[in-house]
């Protein structure tokens, strides 16, 4: 069984919390205020794979709070940053969040393949109060190298059900690389070590 550990970040009010309970429930909650930061654990199968899902929804960021992001930006294999489509400052908030994320994981994870995030935009069903255009949120993910969806967690499950699959697969995809890169090291070392022991008894014959 694969464990699979997601963070969830964005500004308060961009509907974070309620894009994870619509995906862990299927049900839709309006936005809340949290104090608190929460870990939610879900079975779930994909592709035929058993996972067990951890998802980590510390409370909202504000765009000064870079301690906030320490502990999920080092504790996650992936990330969905969330943004309200109706709210300019939580796009730019969404944008300060990516840029710590990668320059974080550019520190920490030297030489390793870019780590999966998904950036959503959240409240589509508010189109007609849209600060942030579509085009605006595709561009940022691309220029972060990073999926991108908008979605309405008050009106769609299958739409944000969709975003978590895709970003699940990508993080297996993810792990595999590093599990493969790591044994790859290790043959290289081991096989290093044996020419250097073997090499040795061969001078000294």
């Amino acid at each position: 069984m694969n464990d699979i550990k997601l963070a969830l970040l964005g500004s308060p009010g961009a509907g974070k919390s309620a894009v994870l309970v619509r995906f862990l429930t299927r049900r839709f909650i309006g936005e809340y205020a949290s104090n608190t930061n929460s870990l939610y654990h879900k079975r779930l199968s994909i592709d035929g794979r058993q996972l067990n899902l951890e998802v980590f929804d510390p409370c909202s960021q504000s765009s000064e709070a870079r301690c906030i992001l320490e502990e999920p930006v080092t504790w996650g294999d992936g990330f969905v940053v969330v943004y309200n489509i109706s709210d300019r400052t939580s796009f730019i908030n969404a944008k300060n969040i990516l840029r710590q994320i990668r320059e974080a994981r550019a520190d920490n994870c030297k030489g390793e393949m870019e780590v999966p995030v998904c950036l959503v935009g959240n409240k589509q069903d508010l189109c007609h109060a849209r600060q942030v255009r579509e085009d605006e949120g595709r561009c940022l993910a691309q220029e972060n190298r990073c999926h991108f969806q908008e979605v309405s967690a008050a009106e769609s499950y299958q739409d944000i059900a969709n975003l978590f699959t895709q970003l699940i697969r990508q993080v297996m995809e993810h792990l595999k690389y590093r599990a493969d890169r790591r044994r790859y090291s290790g043959s290289k070392s081991m096989a290093k070590l044996i020419n250097n022991v073997f090499g040795k008894r061969r001078k000294s014959v």
